[in-house]
């Protein structure tokens, strides 16, 4: 038997439903109360009220322009869908509600833009096209939806390797100077949570910085190997405990250290999810499992999905110079907690004659949030750059505008420098995949 029979057969063998079953309850219960927490913190009227221009990711600008109001609605409704997949009722219709309603907060302004939202945008998708629904939900019970006892185990294994890129990548990714050498960032966050008691001295050592970074890049390396394996799994998963919480206390990263802590508990056992379920009420039907019709195409379609995973957190290879400074192939690549960064961007006005109009006032078109995520993201900077052409051009009824922008960024303990050449008219340049020339390399000092 070849290898890639191999392969096939087992993705291919029946496990029980119960792990994806456990992962509809806890996923989508998470992101209920996520929702109407971002509702409740009164975040749709500061992120989406009161600005004039929204930022989009390359290939995105088709996304429209929704302001709070809109949002607002929006997040009732993935309130009311994402219940609707947690008690699995008209799962498949509410699983492409939720999607796209996160699809579209996600990407209406790519200020917003952060990796866990990723992550979750990423499972709202695959969980689109899994039988989540075939055992214990409403659509078995009151829609006389068949229920399944088994589904082959590629269903499992997809999002047990969506969540190993998260962490694979995130440690591939620590593996550079600024974390390894100067241990940075953790050496400028961990001082300033001095004052927590107990722990707080301890976080004020230079050790602690260094202890935390090798830590870190160890455990996102390997620990979804230990997850995957019975006899290390359950101490790999008290890691995972004990990393998240400790994350979560020490950093304000919001639901990101509970989303890998429910969501890993896919790698246990069968055997364990039935027994947990079955606690409340879980018993599916006994030896029926779920056949997937046109395999051929099912497969083809994991292919791709477990390709573009792998070649995007890569695709910065392609750029010369540090991936924190250029960020150019820098989201989407589980780069996670690795930068302090902070700038200053002025833009300037010039005539066709090359002669000096005035600097903007980026309160005028932009919110606070947005002007700081601005200045230190040379695609946002370019963008902005564009906005501002057609807007005072259009304002003052002047023709062929020169936008010229004074940007100065500090990175990872390193002194402010210039992140773009003050003399380029921004208003020519074009976004694209090609390297961006306009950007100034960084010079370590």
């Amino acid at each position: 038997m070849s290898s890639m029979q191999k392969i096939k057969d087992y993705l291919n063998t029946g496990v029980s439903i119960a792990p994806l079953v456990t992962f509809r309850l806890l996923f989508y219960g998470l992101f209920f109360i996520g929702a109407i927490r971002f509702i409740a913190s009164g975040w749709i009227n500061e992120l989406y009220s009161g600005t004039a221009f929204y930022f989009k990711f390359y290939g995105l600008s088709w996304v429209p322009n929704i302001g709070s109001y809109a949002m607002l609605a929006i997040y009732i409704i993935m309130v009311l869908s994402s219940l609707c997949c947690l008690l699995g009722f008209f799962y498949r219709l509410s699983a492409i509600i939720t999607f796209l309603g996160f699809f579209f907060y996600e990407f209406t302004d790519a200020t917003n833009y952060l990796n866990h939202y990723y992550l979750v945008l990423l499972l709202l998708f695959l969980l689109i096209f899994l039988p989540a629904n075939k055992a214990f939900s409403f659509d078995v019970s009151y829609r006389g939806v068949k229920s399944f006892d088994r589904i082959p185990r590629f269903m499992i294994v997809i999002i047990q390797f969506q969540l190993a890129c998260v962490y694979f990548f995130a440690g591939l990714a620590k593996l550079n100077a600024d974390w390894l050498i100067n241990f940075m960032p953790m050496a400028v966050w961990l001082p300033s949570k001095s004052d927590l008691p107990l722990i707080g001295p301890l976080l004020a050592k230079p050790f602690t910085a260094a202890l935390f970074s090798y830590g870190g890049a160890i455990y996102d390396l390997s620990i979804a190997f230990f997850l995957c394996f019975k006899r290390t799994r359950t101490v790999a998963y008290l890691f995972v405990l004990g990393f998240h919480l400790m994350v979560g206390l020490l950093f304000n990263i919001g639901l990101f250290p509970w989303i890998m802590i429910l969501s890993t508990t896919i790698f246990f056992s069968d055997e364990k999810h039935v027994k947990i379920l079955s606690k409340i009420g879980f018993n599916p039907n006994k030896d029926t499992t779920f056949v997937v019709s046109k395999i051929k195409a099912v497969y083809l379609g994991l292919a791709f999905y477990v390709f573009v995973q792998l070649i995007l957190p890569m695709r910065s290879l392609l750029y010369p110079g540090n991936v924190l400074w250029h960020e150019q192939g820098y989201r989407f690549s589980w780069r996670v907690m690795l930068v302090e960064k902070a700038g200053v961007a002025t833009f300037k006005v010039f005539d066709e004659e090359d002669v000096f109009l005035g600097e903007v006032d980026n309160s005028k078109y932009l919110s606070a949030y947005q002007e700081k995520q601005m200045a230190i993201q040379p695609d946002f900077i370019l963008q902005y750059a564009h906005h501002l052409k057609n807007q005072l051009e259009e304002e003052y009824k002047i023709k062929n505008l020169k936008i010229k922008c004074d940007c100065f960024v500090a990175l990872n303990g390193r002194a402010s420098q210039r992140l773009v050449y003050a003399d380029t008219d921004l208003s020519q340049e074009v976004d694209n995949w090609a390297v961006k020339k306009w950007i100034i390399p960084l010079m370590d000092n």
